[in-house]
């Protein structure tokens, strides 16, 4: 019985790097922003973020951010950074 605890753990450090295995579908965090809270999600194959900055450009620095962080995680049609934002 505890080998097959430790295969799944071994298969879940590799499932791990291999991040190309997982596609987000859909999404919500609270994200901690500089001046206040904000809801941030992927729904529907769209961006929401219920900061100022998002309802008139369609991405912010919340979204841009998420983008970064699951990158190839994220479906094609979720990639709205049009430039490299490495730092």
């Amino acid at each position: 019985m505890l080998s097959s605890l430790i295969g799944k753990i071994e298969k879940a450090k590799r499932y791990a790097q291999e991040t190309d295995r997982i596609t987000f579908r859909e999404l919500s965090v609270e994200f901690q922003g500089e001046h206040d809270n904000y809801t941030t999600s992927y729904k529907d194959g769209k961006w929401h973020c219920s900061c100022h900055f998002f309802p008139d450009w369609g991405l912010c620095s919340h979204t841009m951010a998420l983008e970064k962080i699951l990158g190839s995680m994220l479906p094609q049609e979720a990639i709205t950074t049009q430039y490299d934002t490495t730092p």
